[in-house]
């Protein structure tokens, strides 16, 4: 059965975070979750996660949300916090959820969670492409 939803049709074509066993768990109009292991090569010199795949985690998710609607939409900038670390075999999920959207422009907010627990706090603001195909006529 083809995928049907913007957000599904976007993350299947995403082979970063696929490649890295990310898992798009569910899904609706302006949120996503998301699911990540933190594996070996994750881990960096201090046997933390590294900041990248986290902060890669919670852009996957912010992207999946602010592509629910439709149009292509992408990041115009991101802020994480992290608030505690993460190990070698920690089941990440990161919860993403749309606070306002205006004109062409968005807020996300995504908590990463290690099961109750807060790991990082991610505000991502998006900005959706223009159609340049109807300009260019």
């Amino acid at each position: 059965m083809p995928t049907t939803n913007p957000a599904e049709a976007m993350f299947a074509a995403d082979e970063a975070s696929r490649g890295l066993g990310i898992e798009l768990v569910e899904h609706g109009e302006g949120r996503a979750v998301l699911r990540m292991t933190v594996t070996r090569a994750m881990v960096n010199g201090h046997g933390l996660a590294h900041g990248g795949y986290v902060f890669l985690l919670a852009d996957t998710a912010f992207a999946c949300a602010c592509n629910s609607h439709g149009p292509v939409t992408v990041a115009a900038g991101a802020d994480i916090t992290f608030v505690a670390p993460a190990h070698e075999g920690d089941v990440l999920v990161a919860r993403a959820e749309e606070r306002t959207r205006f004109g062409r422009s968005g807020i996300y907010d995504v908590s990463v969670l290690r099961g109750d627990e807060a790991i990082a706090e991610f505000r991502g603001r998006s900005r959706t492409v223009r159609d340049t195909t109807k300009e260019s006529r």
